[in-house]
């Protein structure tokens, strides 16, 4: 290299010809001419997909079991709402050092470390812990899995070229399919075959999957690995315009999922009297549509302009959040309605992403994975306490309801217009 220009020896970028001469070739040529970006990686999306899936399972194993644990432990409604939304909160901020951490070694290492470590929260829950202050601490650490998310969003984002990272983006996201799995089985199994039964499972699911990923997955070539130190990464990503904006988004539309998966359970055994079993099947239905409606929310911002798409989805979700605070019956009225929020939530999900993937700089997609993705874990984090204080003074959820349809409402306008410029302007200096 000349010292002073920095430009390779030699008018085709080779080396001077010499004793070393095929070395420095090589070494030049590859710092001269970067690896072609890479156009798609089937398998490390489906094992991103089934790491986000397994560890999301893990991390939603105490929401069904919520009512069990009221009347076997004797808590309150706000105790049973801090039980199963403490996961959600330690899964959220764990994502900001898992993403930043991502991002510096690669999800190679990450995916296996993160399920490996996550078997033993779950564990400690199924087998262990007989208080509240124990549950507490296992919901802790068990929070681990909702890392995963961190892991894999910035894995997919390197694998893909931006015209089709708003679908693969959102075909990873059907891993939120994983607390789906956990209403549909936590409490069947506990029935069928025992209290330590889905934890068992879990934790086996878990171990194959952390020995699995840790052969099979790979790091895109030619992976951007950001220099500094944690802090001031974290701090760098989180004065981005992009990050604030994004962590909004995220906060509203994945936390009203998050919300929902973790504490409908018990809104529905409270409101409308119905048997925990059938509480945690309804719930399932919500978070399968959910899932499902996330790619579809990717996908439909490859086709349009992102903005537009979230939009869309807020101003429907406040509508039905209104309908759902009327509490009128729960068939046919209202199951609409939860359903409706349901596929919309879902969508605003995978929307929210697919403006990441636009919008993040490369080498710090998994960083602002970080902290988005603690917004929304922290979103759903607040709605459950709300709910279980306003059951325990008034005795009804309308009001959380409502607040909901404001909040939708709010965000809608936000999108349409701080959002919607910020993104136009990104968009044109292309």
């Amino acid at each position: 290299m000349s010292g002073r220009s920095g430009e390779p020896h030699g008018r085709a970028g080779t080396a001077p010809p010499g004793r070393g001469s095929r070395g420095r070739t090589t070494a030049a040529t590859a710092h001269a001419q970067p690896l072609a970006a890479p156009t798609g990686s089937p398998r490390n999306l489906v094992l991103a997909m089934l790491g986000f899936l397994v560890n999301f399972w893990a991390w939603a194993l105490i929401s069904p079991l919520g009512a069990a644990y009221r009347e076997r432990l004797d808590l309150s409604g706000f105790e049973q709402a801090v039980l199963v939304a403490v996961p959600v909160v330690v899964g959220s901020l764990g994502r900001i050092p898992v993403g930043a951490l991502t991002d510096r070694v690669g999800a190679r290492v990450m995916f296996p470390v993160v399920s490996i470590l996550t078997v033993l929260p779950v564990l400690f829950v199924g087998l262990v812990a007989e208080s509240f202050a124990a549950m507490l601490v296992g919901g802790f650490f068990l929070g681990l899995g909702g890392t995963a998310f961190a892991i894999g969003v910035p894995l997919v984002n390197a694998w893909y070229p931006p015209a089709r990272r708003g679908t693969a983006l959102g075909i990873f996201g059907l891993g939120m399919g994983g607390t789906a799995i956990s209403a549909f089985t936590t409490v069947r199994l506990t029935n069928a075959v025992g209290p330590e039964a889905p934890f068992l499972l879990v934790a086996c699911v878990l171990t194959v999957y952390a020995v699995a990923s840790g052969l099979l997955v790979r790091d895109a070539p030619g992976r951007v690995v950001p220099q500094g130190s944690f802090l001031a990464r974290t701090w760098a990503t989180a004065r981005l315009r992009a990050t604030a904006q994004l962590c909004v988004l995220y906060a509203v539309g994945f936390g009203g999922f998050v919300a929902f998966s973790v504490y409908l359970p018990t809104y529905l055994i409270n409101a409308f009297d119905l048997t925990q079993e059938d509480a945690a099947l309804r719930t399932a239905g919500f978070v399968v549509l959910a899932v499902l409606m996330r790619p579809v929310g990717g996908a439909l911002t490859d086709r349009y302009e992102a903005t537009t798409v979230l939009a869309v989805c807020f101003v429907g979700a406040a509508v039905l959040a209104g309908v759902a605070a009327l509490e009128l019956p729960l068939v046919p009225v209202g199951t609409v309605a939860f359903l409706g929020l349901a596929a919309l939530l879902g969508a605003s999900s995978g929307a929210t992403f697919g403006l990441v993937a636009s919008l993040a700089p490369s080498e710090k997609v998994g960083a602002v994975t970080g902290l988005v993705g603690a917004a929304g874990g922290l979103g759903g984090f607040v709605p459950p306490l709300v709910m279980g204080a306003v059951f325990d003074v008034v005795g009804d959820y309308s009001l959380g309801l409502a607040l909901l349809a404001v909040v939708c409402v709010l965000t809608a306008l936000f999108t349409r217009g701080p959002v919607r410029r910020h993104a136009r302007a990104q968009r044109a200096p292309a």
